[in-house]
């Protein structure tokens, strides 16, 4: 199964373009987690937390961009 996340780092920020890619990437609407409004140092993510909780063994999770998930690996 594939699992979405996206994220925007403020809220005057749209998450249309990444949900969209992330559709045509084969994930469906409803296992795309989001985080709106938080930065990529802002550790606490829940929609990032609830994406890796919902994966199981053999899942995919999928991110449009790889700087979306996280900005470095610390």
């Amino acid at each position: 199964m594939l699992i979405g996340y996206a994220r925007c780092s403020t809220d005057a920020q749209d998450l249309t373009a990444q949900r969209d890619a992330l559709i045509a990437l084969g994930v469906t609407p409803e296992r795309i987690y989001v985080d709106h409004g938080l930065t990529g140092t802002n550790r606490d993510r829940p929609g990032s937390r609830e994406a890796l909780a919902a994966c199981r063994a053999g899942d995919t999770l999928v991110v449009a961009k790889l700087d979306r998930l996280a900005r470095s690996l610390p």
